[in-house]
């Protein structure tokens, strides 16, 4: 199933890419002309209400797909949530919110007040509009993307590699926070600034928690093997002692 979101994310993006393509011939500017009049889709207004609606719903489902990751070790939602869904549900979060993001940046590519083209998309740091707020978001999609994709080839990489590339979800959590309070029109909004803030502190709270409770983990297992090497030793005192 999660193969299969994969691919039609994948084919939306490379759709979208050939659809962008095609509207820069003579057929497909009549046809865009055409979709825009049945639509109504030719305001400046459509096109920024649709970018900003994927935008902040592609923040909040990659922040769910965080804030799960990192509480499925904590076993937060275990009384919850059967464990055998808590991954299902972290794969479903993040492969929807790259979906919204794959439409916030496609929906760009059409916007009249503000328009982008691939270049200013795909490469971080080159756009004229706030360059280092939208390379970060940028910078934050390809970490995503990269945490996500690793996901299905764990077993060729190998748990280490893929627990170690999973920490840069938390960097694209924060890229995608700046880009958005930064670099979004609607971060000056009350309602929007707390979205970010609360989100954020729910974020950091995790992240002191699974760091406070690993080192309490590492403490344990260093006592238990402690507890061990002394019993073993005892061992040998008592079995090399003369009787």
């Amino acid at each position: 199933m999660g193969a299969l979101i994969v691919l039609l994310v994948a084919f939306f993006f490379v759709a979208s890419l050939i659809m962008l393509w095609l509207a820069q011939t003579p057929a497909g500017t009549a046809v865009a002309a055409a979709l825009a009049s049945l639509f109504g889709t030719g305001t400046v207004q459509s096109w920024w209400y649709v970018t900003r609606a994927s935008g902040l719903t592609a923040y909040f489902l990659l922040w769910l797909s965080t804030i799960w990751g990192m509480a499925i070790p904590t076993r937060f939602f275990q009384q919850a949530v059967d464990g055998s869904y808590s991954y299902d549900f972290h794969e479903f979060l993040s492969l929807l919110g790259l979906g919204f993001v794959v439409l916030h940046v496609t929906v760009l590519l059409f916007d009249k007040y503000l328009p982008f083209n691939l270049i200013q998309i795909l490469i971080p740091f080159v756009d004229s509009y706030r360059p280092l707020w939208v390379g970060l978001g940028i910078m934050g999609f390809y970490m995503f993307l990269l945490v996500t994709v690793t996901f299905y080839i764990r077993r060729m990489i190998g748990t280490r590699a893929f627990r170690a590339i999973h920490l840069l979800s938390l960097l694209g959590y924060v890229g995608a926070t700046l880009h958005g309070l930064y670099a979004g029109t609607d971060s000056a909004l009350p309602v929007t600034r707390l979205l970010y803030i609360g989100s954020g502190l729910v974020v950091l709270f995790l992240t002191v928690y699974w760091l406070v409770l690993g080192a309490i983990t590492r403490r344990e297992k260093s006592i238990a093997a402690e507890r061990i090497l002394a019993e073993r030793r005892h061992l040998r005192r008592v079995s090399s002692s003369p009787r």
